[in-house]
């Protein structure tokens, strides 16, 4: 390891447990990494609260991680990457990322032809987030579908 190495932890949240596949894989890359990871459980299911709502718990999560003395975040929900990252970033001195423009150039590598498809919350699809990461990386995307799947929502916050 690096002389720089930074021993404090990862901080990472999302509306659910669908984040511990963030956190499977950051253990996969980052083997020597310690994560405190929030879970919100208790108010799940993000998508379907307001951008103001989402923005508030985004932010007292944020603000409780911060106090378990972590040296960046990670915000693995897709609904509060889509309508708090910023508002999370201009309130914290460490690096925060968020999911969309991670998911966003992922979609864009695996597709050679250009056409993607989303798969989210009401609040994640309708922020329009997606559309425009994928279209910043690949302005010849072809959208295929880019509509919210509210049957999914327990499925997605719970992991499943």
């Amino acid at each position: 390891m690096p002389a720089t190495h930074d021993p404090r932890p990862i901080g990472v949240f999302d509306s659910g447990i669908g984040g511990l596949t963030a956190v499977r894989e950051m253990y996969r890359q980052l083997p020597h990494e310690s994560i405190v990871y929030f879970g919100d459980t208790a108010r799940l299911p993000y998508g379907n609260k307001t951008k103001e709502t989402v923005t508030r718990f985004s932010l007292e999560i944020a603000s409780f991680l911060v106090r378990q003395n972590v040296k960046c975040l990670l915000v693995a929900c897709g609904t509060a990457s889509s309508h708090a990252l910023e508002a999370i970033r201009s309130r914290l001195s460490m690096p925060v990322i968020g999911v969309i423009e991670p998911a966003a150039r992922a979609a864009v590598a695996a597709s050679p032809h250009g056409t993607i498809g989303v798969i989210g919350t009401l609040a994640t699809v309708g922020s329009g987030s997606y559309v425009e990461a994928v279209h910043a990386l690949a302005p010849q995307a072809r959208p295929c579908s880019w509509q919210p799947v509210l049957a999914s929502t327990p499925c997605m916050v719970t992991g499943v």
